[in-house]
């Protein structure tokens, strides 16, 4: 299973990042939270104070930009220009500005290929939101993770309040709507299932039991039972 590709796609809040970090970690392969890397270009553009949906603007920023992923205690984490970006990157409105750089075609192909070569030298469990359409067309297993929009919106509510980020559970399921919507109608690779992934629900799931409905899938599918 060393060259396992395994691609999760969803919406935000169906728990992706967290089902693949323990599934990467049962599989003992490698875990990609891609969405973390749109998070980070957004983190410096916000930074430049460049409007995230100025194309021109975002994409004339991309050479000042480097991105490193290291894996530091098993964890995950993104460098920006040499300097850790943590929690930063983890707000509602570093949110939005991953979805609106990620519909900007320039900076999808400048992180296609650090995604495409993380997976060509390592097994992977790859989360995003066009993993298997596009990012890894061949992974081995395709997974659509999504969940009823209030389940979605609560778990990141919580998730938020934990890290301290204060807001409430209404403005975070008007944001997330928000981001589905222009996430999943954009012109370039929108995040929807792709036409062989199998589409695992995960409202009414544990993680535990998301996690072994996921293993059944991938033991069906490799013949690894």
């Amino acid at each position: 299973m060393n060259h396992l590709q395994i691609a999760i796609d969803g919406p935000g809040g169906a728990g992706k990042s967290t089902i693949a970090k323990a599934l990467a970690a049962k599989l003992g392969i490698i875990y990609v939270d891609t969405g973390a890397l749109y998070r980070a270009v957004g983190l410096y553009v916000r930074g430049k104070n460049v409007e995230p949906h100025d194309a021109a603007a975002v994409t004339a920023l991309l050479p000042e930009i480097s991105l490193e992923l290291r894996y530091e205690n098993g964890v995950q984490q993104v460098y920006l220009n040499g300097e850790a970006t943590g929690d930063r990157i983890r707000t509602p409105e570093m949110s939005m500005y991953a979805s609106a750089v990620s519909a900007i075609p320039a900076v999808r192909a400048f992180l296609l290929d650090t995604q495409r070569n993380i997976a060509k030298t390592n097994g992977v469990v790859m989360d995003g939101r066009d993993i298997g359409t596009v990012i890894l067309p061949q992974a081995n297993v395709k997974i659509f993770l999504t969940a009823s929009d209030e389940c979605r919106a609560k778990r990141r509510w919580l998730e938020l309040r934990a890290k301290g980020i204060e807001t409430t559970l209404e403005e975070v399921l008007a944001d997330m709507r928000l981001r589905d919507h222009n996430d999943s109608t954009r012109v370039v690779a929108p995040a929807i299932a792709a036409p062989d992934a199998v589409t695992v629900d995960s409202s009414e799931l544990s993680i535990e039991e998301c996690v072994a409905r996921i293993e059944a899938i991938i033991a069906e599918k490799t013949g690894s039972r």
